[in-house]
């Protein structure tokens, strides 16, 4: 009888450290939500990130080993908007997954909860890489960071009760310390106000609303257009009527555009992080935006 309670209280002792250990298992689709999602959710998630930094999250490929993952995840959690559209329903199609489907707690689009810009007046493929709504690069905004945070905080604590409340603990330290960050951004960031500048790809239109810089050509012909040597010579005789201060780039984007214009209008070409891992700096997502503010203050030099 002492052996079989000896036995019986080894298993519940078992059981209670398996289940203080156990974790949500979370895909995201980008590195940005993967380093929010481990604010958020500490040593309760495990977390596996679909693309890089360096990669064009537009164009990425639904191979096995995601569909795969897919298939053993709790919560997926994407930026939406359509970003995903040409592989993330194949994902979720393949997988078998009940549980990360659109209509279910484990399915989260950081989109749904923010203000988007540029939403279309009209739909048409002829208008290039249009999404239907809104620009989906929400995550150059901090402020957008701080929305998302918020509800996807409440919605781990929705897959996973058992640990609501250290969830609550977790939003709220993060909120605290990204506002002091975010003050100290736009504190270093106002010499950017009103400064005119060329972007590659319209990828930039919530950090241009956040600092105030003022947008006055965009290199790609039409949105996910590569451009024509006839268009850039278009920019360029722009420029010469009106001057901007900079060329803005993503990391993961091809630098040759906005190198060879760079060069024949005698104006830097930044490239930004864009998302978190781009670069050494880019570590976390206060170094995202530490980096980002950097790199925009020394073109200004």
């Amino acid at each position: 009888m002492k052996q079989q309670m000896k036995f019986l209280v080894l298993i519940l002792l078992l059981g209670a450290t398996f289940s203080a250990r156990a974790t949500v298992s979370v895909l995201a689709c980008e590195p940005e939500w993967a380093a929010l999602t481990q604010e958020l959710g500490g040593d309760k998630v495990s977390i596996y990130t679909a693309t890089n930094a360096l990669q064009d999250p537009h164009r990425i490929q639904a191979r096995p080993s995601l569909i795969a993952r897919a298939r053993s995840a709790d919560m997926v959690v994407c930026t939406g908007s359509e970003l995903e559209i040409g592989w993330l329903p194949i994902l979720l199609r393949q997988s078998g997954n009940a549980n990360i489907q659109p209509d279910k707690p484990g399915y989260f689009e950081a989109a749904n909860y923010v203000h988007k810009l540029e939403v279309p007046t009209r739909l048409d493929r002829a208008d290039g890489d249009v999404h239907p709504g809104g620009n989906p690069h929400i995550q150059t905004d901090p402020r957008n960071i701080l929305l998302v945070a918020k509800q996807l905080a409440l919605r781990l604590a929705q897959v996973d009760a058992a640990n609501a409340a250290y969830y609550a603990a977790r939003e709220k330290s993060f909120a605290e310390r990204w506002n002091v960050a975010m003050k100290r951004w736009e504190t270093l960031a106002a010499p950017l106000k009103g400064v005119p500048i060329v972007v590659q790809h319209k990828g930039f239109p919530y950090l241009e609303e956040w600092l105030g810089l003022r947008e006055v050509a965009t290199l790609e012909p039409k949105p996910g257009v590569e451009p024509t040597s006839t268009h850039l010579a278009e920019v360029l005789a722009q420029l010469q009527r009106q001057p901007a201060k900079m060329v803005i780039r993503a990391a993961y984007n091809d630098g040759r555009a906005s190198d060879w214009l760079a060069e024949r209008a005698k104006i830097p070409v930044v490239v930004l992080p864009f998302t978190v891992g781009a670069d050494a700096q880019s570590k976390d997502l206060f170094g995202l935006f530490d980096e980002t503010v950097q790199r925009l203050l020394k073109a200004l030099q």
